[in-house]
């Protein structure tokens, strides 16, 4: 058991994703529920080092859940890398009186509260990305209302794919984790998926699918491609080439982070904000809060940061056999 936390902070950092709102409401609500005061930080660690710092009631958050992005705005800061600027950061929550902070994103953001909480801050991270990379966790906030955005987009490509018999190259965000990539390649039916923990850069076997694919009658060809592979348009010009198939790429770009997060993202994000003040308020630090198994749990960031993950090998092995 930590010190008896007063004031506790909340900021979200990194890439931003649907969902966070419902995170940082959740954690403000919990937090003023137990009696706690509330800062919320904008602009993530740069903020913190700015000081750019409000108090934060229940009104504050009233109307926030169903927004995306996050109302406390979100960047990256190179300068919360160094022994100094971390040093810094754990005097301005000091100063503002803050002995709890709950961390909102992804692994580079972990890295930053495990650092905090070396320094007497109590901080407690819960898991933002619409990337689904962080190993210690089966859900991130995001990422279900990204991939449903990408699935979308692309069903309306693959009906003008459809319409010009083209073959598509639709690049999906995340980059080096192929998840996203994983689940639109099996919702949107697609012929290939291009997944950065696989890809062996052999384009010549797409190259024969899309013949293949063409000799017995099938007059459209979509291929999904992960940002961490990219180079979708060179891509299309040279399949374009061998095949003699129109190619077109189309990159969905960060339409992916944008948009009202769904059902699951908000009710998700909610409960894992709300364990986040929980840990705070017993008193606990340096935790992750994570989903497992279909338990909402916590584990050391060390721990967390540790970890490896990969794709589901027997996912992807269904995503293959679907291409058929």
């Amino acid at each position: 058991m930590g010190k008896k936390i007063e004031t506790i902070g909340v900021l979200t950092s990194g890439g931003d994703a649907p969902g966070m709102n419902a995170a940082i409401r959740a954690v403000v609500r919990k937090a003023l529920s137990q009696g706690l005061k509330v800062k919320g930080i904008y602009q993530g660690y740069k903020g913190l080092l700015n000081e750019e710092i409000v108090d934060l009631d229940a009104r504050a958050v009233s109307d926030t859940i169903s927004k995306g992005g996050t109302i406390l705005y979100t960047a990256r800061c190179s300068e919360f890398r160094t022994a100094e600027g971390q040093d810094r950061g754990a005097e301005v929550c000091r100063k503002h009186g803050i002995d709890g902070l709950v961390v909102i994103g992804g692994d580079g953001s972990f890295a930053g509260a495990q650092q905090l909480a070396a320094r007497g801050i109590n901080t407690i991270g819960v898991p933002g990305t619409i990337d689904l990379d962080i190993s210690c966790t089966d859900y991130t906030i995001g990422f279900d209302t990204a991939v449903n955005t990408a699935m979308e987009a692309i069903d309306k490509v693959r009906d003008t794919s459809t319409s010009h018999e083209r073959c598509s190259i639709i690049e999906v965000m995340g980059r080096n984790a192929g998840y996203i990539a994983l689940w639109c390649g099996i919702a949107n039916g697609a012929e290939d998926i291009l997944l950065p923990e696989r890809y062996d850069y052999d384009e010549q076997v797409l190259i024969n699918n899309i013949i293949h694919n063409r000799k017995r009658g099938k007059k459209h060809h979509i291929i999904i491609n992960a940002e961490g592979i990219g180079h979708s348009t060179s891509m299309a010009r040279r399949i374009e080439a061998a095949t003699g198939v129109e190619t077109r790429a189309t990159i969905l770009g960060h339409l992916q982070r944008g948009g009202s997060p769904t059902c699951r993202d908000r009710v998700y994000a909610s409960v894992m904000g709300a364990y986040a003040a929980d840990l705070l308020v017993e008193g606990k630090s340096n935790r992750v809060v994570a989903y497992r198994d279909g338990q909402y749990t916590d584990l050391d960031i060390d721990q967390a940061l540790s970890m490896q993950k990969d794709l589901p090998d027997y996912v992807v092995r269904v995503a293959k056999a679907m291409t058929i």
